[in-house]
């Protein structure tokens, strides 16, 4: 094995004495209109023939904008986040691909005949294993991986069939498994030449496009776990280099068919790729890779290809595995705002940067980014403010350095909303909060419970603001109409300050909500576009309002005749502070039948409406107030479910991290009351686990750094046991007497925290 990475390394000398020819820009994958160099691997036989050179310079035009359709990457500083709507909107048909790309290739070579069966191999494999003689299996995996040609008459359903289909690669998936299961199993000479064979495929001549035989077999050798450890790592990577240099075209057949991948085997892959990349920005021993400078390509290359996996996993549904499980949490440990720097500041350069594959990013690390540039645009706020100051000689008040809140409980909602109107250029300060006539210094106590307070008021069902849907169990807007939406934005500005003040919101809105604040992801610099309308669906429906969901549902599949059995017209009613109000659909709609041809136009209509147009003026007002303080390039990044995270935290609790990181005042860890407290808490079955967290917390959700960033504390207070437990929600605190039985803390516990609205802040 160290003989062909020695080959390799070789190779990779000799290209480094070439005119680099193959210089032109990078796939689109790279994002934001980035340039790359990106040589082939055929170059390092570049001049052994004058006619291989002419090949390899003509690759490059075929290679630009790669991804870019697949993925959902678009050119420019208006990079969207990838998520299904971008991607649905720039997906390939095969029935609108170029003939070229549908047609055969007319030279492709004839395939050779192989006909051994899965069966035929695993039996071949037992006798090998029983006799220990591995003629037969050797042979087989000699031939097999020795060109493209053989891999796919190995493991090509039909050897010389086109199927030049995205819902079919023509792959035998069962042999391929049976075949790689095997291999770790051979002795190493077998494994050896499986390794050498996949360098001659590698080196051998592009005898110009592609084939749909080609792309087969990249499909089938990114499949091989022998790329598992460090000394197979620059054959992986001159593999994952030809693979992320495949056209546009190979790459939307490439996405479709590893959708169509086990689970397993999906994620295996999956697993693989994100090693290769945190190994080779930190490998265990500094001279076990070749420097990182002679190899700068491998970790774009690989990016691109996991980004393949990444728009597989976002078609299918549903999704192979959770978009977190594509993070790389050794991101976290790279300056990784240098990294945004680089997508904002070099985008149309040969600069790479993570930020343009924002799946590979954890939330953790896009609020770190997101805050970091937020404080930015804050200190550079402050700075002019205190430089205008000073030119006019004023005195210096550092209060300038603050978005300074004040206001009464009894008109907490119209004093807040006057405070942040008339400070609207200091939202991007660090939140202090007074309550008048009130001591107290903000230490993050009362920002908190002013958080609290106004959630409170602003989503009580009697405000009207927000309806309450008890079937989804979220909040959604209200359509009643007003001459002023000012609450509105109030509400989004909240959420907003939430995000920048690392505060989690006991708000429950449906996760269509947060498709919307990211339509689209910056505000436009047109006042008059328009904004939050995202495509709706009949699943986003089912979010909110799943009985009505349920009924349009069955509207597209009735039977029978739908314009005398349901005698709808495209009008609509809602009932608005009490009076029915009607609506058309479209011009003239009460006078036009819903019929069997027409009714999924009325229920799209009508989602719409209902979902969009009917509460457009409300959203409006909502988006703005949060982009009033989130405004960055950094929201670009996000996926909605990210944003629901940065709002209101995540809802995976680990109450053992809580334990670890819990604080005392009054007990120690080894108190036979704290040792009784956690011994109950992690006994507790979910549901109780969360209503103990909403108890002390005010939420029953836990902040995107995880549970070490609640500053949770246990207090001792020296009262009678026939207390309850008592909470401080705005300081993540709860106050225990010190109980004598586990028995009787359990009883007390559930009590409070089951009647958790009559403690707390009262």
């Amino acid at each position: 094995m160290d003989g062909e990475n020695s080959a390799l390394a070789g190779l990779d000398r000799e290209r480094e004495k070439l005119p680099p020819i193959y210089t032109g820009s990078a796939p689109a994958g790279l994002g934001r209109g980035a340039k790359q160099p990106f040589p082939s691997l055929n170059t390092f036989i570049s001049t052994l023939s004058q006619r291989r050179d002419a090949v390899g310079r003509g690759l490059v035009g075929g290679v630009t904008g790669t991804l870019s359709g697949t993925l959902g990457f678009r050119h420019g500083r208006e990079l969207p986040p990838i998520c299904s709507d971008v991607r649905q909107k720039h997906r390939f048909s095969i029935d609108t691909l170029p003939p070229e790309v549908k047609a055969p290739f007319p030279c492709d070579p004839v395939i050779p005949l192989r006909t051994k069966t899965t069966k035929e191999f695993q039996e071949d494999m037992e006798r090998a294993v029983q006799s220990g003689d591995w003629r037969e299996v050797r042979e087989f995996y000699l031939t097999t991986f020795n060109s493209f040609i053989e891999i796919n008459a190995a493991f090509k359903r039909e050897a010389n069939g086109s199927f030049n289909t995205i819902d079919d690669s023509g792959v035998n998936g069962k042999f391929v498994s049976a075949v790689y299961d095997a291999l770790l199993g051979t002795p190493q000479d077998i494994q050896k030449s499986v390794l050498k064979g996949i360098i001659n495929s590698l080196l051998r001549e592009w005898k110009g496009p592609r084939t749909k035989d080609d792309l087969r077999a990249y499909f089938i050798l990114v499949q091989n776990p022998q790329y598992s450890t460090t000394s197979t790592y620059v054959i992986y990577a001159h593999l994952l280099r030809q693979i992320a240099a495949l056209s546009e075209a190979d790459h939307h057949f490439l996405v479709h068919w590893l959708k169509k991948m086990s689970a397993r085997r999906f994620r295996q892959l999956v697993e693989r790729l994100l090693q290769f990349i945190s190994t080779r920005l930190f490998p265990a021993e500094p001279d076990e890779l070749p420097p990182l400078a002679k190899c700068s390509w491998w970790i774009p290359s690989a990016t691109k290809v996991l980004s393949l996996f990444n728009a597989a996993n976002s078609v299918s549904s549903p999704p192979i595995m959770p978009f977190t499980d594509f993070y790389n949490i050794t991101l976290e440990h790279i300056d990784f705002m240098e990294e945004y720097r680089t997508w904002q500041n070099y985008g149309n350069s040969n600069r790479f940067s993570f930020c343009q594959f924002p799946f590979i990013l954890s939330t953790a690390v896009k609020k770190a980014i997101i805050q970091k540039d937020s404080e930015q645009q804050m200190i550079s706020q402050a700075r002019q403010s205190l430089v205008s100051k000073v030119s006019r000689r004023q005195r210096v008040d550092m209060n300038l350095l603050f978005l300074n809140i004040k206001v009464r409980r009894a008109q907490l909602l119209s004093d807040s909303l006057d405070e942040l109107t008339r400070k609207r250029c200091d939202l991007k300060k660090k939140l202090r909060v007074t309550f008048v006539g009130e001591a107290g210094l903000d230490m993050g106590g009362l920002t908190k419970e002013w958080f609290l307070l106004l959630v409170r008021q602003i989503f009580h069902t009697d405000y009207g603001m927000f309806s309450y849907m008890k079937d989804s169990r979220c909040h959604w807007f209200s359509s009643w109409k007003c001459d002023n939406y000012s609450e509105f934005q109030l509400v989004g500005t909240l959420m907003g300050l939430a995000v920048y003040n690392s505060i989690a919101l006991d708000i429950h809105f449906p996760l269509y909500c947060y498709r919307k604040l990211l339509t689209p992801p910056t505000v436009p610099c047109d006042q008059n576009a328009l904004v939050g309308m995202a495509t709706a669906t009949l699943d986003d429906l089912q979010q909110i309002m799943p009985e009505l969901a349920h009924g349009l549902a069955e509207l597209l599949s009735y039977e029978g005749n739908v314009e005398d059995d349901f005698y709808l017209t495209f009008q609509v009613f809602q009932e608005e502070m009490g009076v029915v109000k009607s609506y058309n659909l479209k011009p003239g709609g009460d006078k036009i039948p819903v019929t069997k041809q027409n009714r999924k136009e009325y229920v799209q209509l009508y989602v719409d409406f209902l979902l969009n147009k009917s509460i457009y003026k409300q959203f409006a007002a909502f988006y703005h107030g949060f982009h009033s303080v989130c405004a960055s390039d950094a929201l670009m990044l996000l996926r909605p479910e990210e944003v629901e995270m940065l709002v209101c935290g995540s809802p995976e609790l680990d109450m053992s991290a809580l334990q670890r990181a819990a604080q005392y005042e009054g007990f120690s860890k080894t108190d036979a009351t704290v040792r009784c407290f956690w011994d109950v808490v992690l006994s507790f079955p979910l549901e109780l686990q969360k209503k103990l967290l909403h108890f002390a917390t005010g939420s029953d959700r836990v902040p995107v750094g995880g549970m070490a960033d609640l500053n949770f504390k246990i207090s001792k207070i020296d009262v009678s046991t026939d207390w309850l437990p008592i909470s401080h929600t705005c300081f993540n605190q709860i106050c225990l007497p010190p109980y004598r039985t586990r028995k009787e803390l359990k009883h007390k516990l559930t009590i409070a925290i089951s009647n958790a609205e009559g403690f707390g802040l009262e």
